[in-house]
């Protein structure tokens, strides 16, 4: 019991901290392409792996969206203060995992890791991330085992952590809304194409000793920019992403 409320302690600390674990992945990314030259950087193969790396960030979106599309309010948040769970989630996603978002969040990483073109670098981004996520998972399952009891012991019994099992599924309790994933994850969204955009910049620069970047890699950036500003724009000055009981 020490060593478990030892882990359950660091992870409540990781938490309230976890939001500027990307900042630390993005700076030892750049650091990882310092030394070494680019395989075929200018070829087929670094647009395919590239091509291949967003898809996976998004498929992480998208399992973020698919997991907030069907929470009602006080569950699934950003915040960062303490845990918070108004109500146990057990159906839609969350009857396949119980950590969705963190998938998610792993996913994208993954992708953006692979930016790098090397082989090691994503191998170093799954085990930081094991590590440091399994502890904040641990202080989260300890806060819901307390909280909803019998209920969460029966739910975790048939749910794996972090590896959906599929024939598990069961309907969502709640419809899926478009405008509550809006409102809530746009900043995923931002993430993604900035980080995306600095790793290619950084990429092309150590590769050319050139600072150029390419017309498609602006247009993503000013597109994801736009998308980023008007939807923040709609949740700070209206009322349009508002629903219900989300």
């Amino acid at each position: 019991m020490g060593l478990q409320r030892e882990l359950t302690n660091t992870g409540n600390w990781l938490f309230r901290w976890r939001s500027f674990l990307p900042v630390t992945v993005v700076l030892c990314a750049v650091i990882a392409m310092l030394p070494i030259a680019q395989p075929t950087n200018d070829g087929l193969i670094a647009d395919t792996i590239e091509i291949v790396s967003l898809g996976i960030s998004f498929l992480g979106m998208l399992i973020r969206a698919m997991t907030v599309g069907h929470t009602p309010a006080g569950t699934s948040g950003r915040n960062t203060a303490g845990q918070v769970a108004e109500s146990l989630n057990t159906t839609g996603i969350y009857s396949t995992v119980r950590h969705p978002l963190y998938l998610g969040n792993f996913l994208i990483g993954l992708g953006l890791s692979c930016f790098t073109l090397t082989w090691w670098f994503p191998l170093m981004y799954t085990l930081a991330f094991w590590l440091y996520y399994e502890r904040i998972m641990l202080a989260e399952e300890a806060f819901l085992r307390s909280k909803f009891g019998e209920q969460f012991i029966e739910w975790i019994q048939k749910t794996p952590a972090f590896i959906p099992r599929w024939k598990n599924y069961t309907p969502p309790s709640l419809k899926f809304s478009i405008r509550n994933v809006l409102r809530r994850e746009y900043n995923t969204l931002l993430q993604i194409v900035v980080v995306g955009f600095l790793l290619e910049f950084f990429g092309d620069w150590f590769d050319t000793k050139r600072l150029s970047v390419s017309i498609p890699w602006c247009i993503f950036l000013l597109s994801g920019t736009f998308v980023w500003a008007f939807l923040r724009t709609l949740k700070r000055n209206s009322s349009v992403l508002e629903v219900d009981g989300r």
